[in-house]
């Protein structure tokens, strides 16, 4: 595998395994075997960040197997899963539509905010909330990932989207308020959906994402455990810990433990002469080799979710999406591939 922004050499693999392995005492231990199965989140074909139109969910189900993944997890918005369109029995047709195709639909993907200083706006979010866990189990999911603050996207008419208008009205509605009482609202909504998800019978999936998260899963483990219910666990980004390198990537995912049940990566792909080149700081080997570790039984889920690149003036298409998509699911077969030889 190559990525031309962080060479490594299979040895270097090794040895940083090795290092991550011996660090936690793993070395030469009986270790489960892990089953890594590889999803598409339907963010990357939502009309965002790309020039064009959406694709609907049953196109993004047949995007999944066309090019080789396991499962979907359905962004829980417009155009894809908002729970307004999406009643039990269109979520059961969905639900049957991906099953006859072998696709497994295994999460949701909240975009909630419960950090606001204004009371309504929380209760809103607990709702909105609410209703994904409905539509999550009528899908049959067993995982929703959540956010503790997530301000928005604005999508452009020309294609594409800004995530800084959402941002500065997001710093500019907590600017009068500690990050503690901020911490503590968060927590507070937290507990209530915890307890509606072991109502609806699924379990909730906290990632490791800015802005009330500054210092990554330190963050996200202090919140699972201060929050203290069966029904939150973990979605571990490695991409999201710029300040982590291989082994500290791997020795974190040991740290999460039993804790990890969902996983994010991203960038951008093309196919090079000696294989996929990777486009960003993912570490997704340490990542693999750290779930490896820790046995993990679950899904890593590719999303493009972010500004994409401007060609003779306009932002790429479909056709650039599509290519991305692919791409990924061959570099995560690969890097599958790659885990199960240098796990030790």
């Amino acid at each position: 595998m190559n990525n031309d922004r962080n060479q490594i050499s299979r040895r270097d693999l090794v040895q940083t395994a090795a290092l991550a392995a011996g660090s936690l005492g793993l070395a030469g231990a009986a270790i489960p075997a892990a089953d890594v199965k590889i999803g598409l989140y339907s963010i990357t074909y939502g009309g965002v960040w790309y020039r064009g139109d959406a694709l609907t969910v049953e196109q993004v189900i047949g995007r999944a197997r066309k090019f080789g993944y396991q499962g979907v997890e359905i962004d829980g918005k417009r155009p894809h899963g908002n729970p307004l369109d999406m009643p039990k029995a269109r979520c059961q047709q969905l639900r049957k539509l991906a099953n006859d195709q072998g696709i497994e639909i295994y999460a949701v993907a909240a975009n909630n905010d419960f950090s606001s200083p204004i009371p309504e706006h929380r209760e809103a979010q607990l709702v909105y909330t609410r209703e994904l866990m409905r539509m999550t189990a009528d899908l049959g999911a067993k995982l929703m990932r959540v956010f503790l603050a997530w301000p928005g996207v604005t999508p452009l008419a020309e294609g594409g989207g800004r995530y800084d208008i959402a941002q500065v009205v997001w710093k500019a509605e907590h600017k009068d308020f500690s990050t503690e009482q901020t911490w503590a609202w968060c927590r507070q909504s937290l507990r209530e959906s915890a307890m509606l998800a072991a109502d609806f019978g699924i379990t909730l999936a906290l990632q490791n994402h800015p802005p009330v998260i500054d210092k990554g899963y330190v963050d996200s483990l202090r919140m699972v455990r201060e929050v203290a219910s069966p029904h939150l666990k973990m979605c571990f980004d490695a991409r999201l810990e710029h300040s982590l390198d291989e082994a500290g990537v791997r020795k974190a995912l040991n740290e999460i433990g039993a804790l990890q049940t969902l996983w994010h990566y991203g960038g951008e792909y093309d196919r090079g002469a000696n294989g996929i080149v990777l486009k960003g700081d993912e570490k997704c080997l340490a990542e693999m080799l750290g779930l490896f570790d820790i046995a993990y039984q679950g899904y890593a889920g590719f999303e493009l979710c972010h500004p994409l690149p401007v060609e003779n003036g306009q932002t790429v298409g479909l056709e650039f999406v599509d290519k991305n998509a692919q791409l990924a699911a061959e570099y995560m077969r690969g890097i599958l591939a790659e885990a199960k030889k240098l796990h030790v």
